[in-house]
């Protein structure tokens, strides 16, 4: 029975060797890992700014100059090809597509609409306010 313990008790002493040592070859393996990734990181930000550097050297507005007037043979502004904001097209009626399809059922509180009348705008539109005497084109605050 005693030589049963003491071989026993060996054998727990060679295991519990055995564990620690696995378990320290896992700690200096993944601490290998970890420094591993940590130069990987370091190269992949540097690359990131040397691909900064390279991108603000390439769009440089001067270069882009000189690329512009070799290759895009642009003519030069003149006077006569500015235009002014009343001269753009005035933009369309915004339609509300669900509210003529309610408006169509009928599922709405007030009369529906004639088809054939101009649209209205909505309450509290710059066309409706009491103290406006010139028209405001949508889109452009003057």
């Amino acid at each position: 029975m005693l030589r049963f313990l003491n071989i026993a008790a060996i054998l727990t002493l060679v295991g519990s060797a055995l564990y620690a040592y696995s378990i320290k070859y896992q700690t200096s393996y993944r601490a290998e890992q970890i420094a591993k990734t940590r130069l990987e990181i370091k190269a992949e930000r540097d690359a990131i700014g040397v691909l900064r550097a390279e991108w603000a050297f390439l769009t440089r507005p001067e270069r882009i100059q000189q690329l512009a007037d070799r290759y895009l043979d642009l003519q030069p502004l003149t006077v006569d090809k500015i235009v002014t904001a009343r001269s753009l097209p005035e933009r369309g009626v915004h339609v509300d597509a669900i509210a003529n399809k309610i408006d169509a059922l009928g599922l709405d509180s007030t009369p529906p609409a004639d088809p054939g009348a101009a649209p209205t705008t909505p309450k509290g539109s710059a066309k409706e306010s009491k103290g406006s005497t010139k028209p405001q084109t949508a889109g452009h605050p003057r």
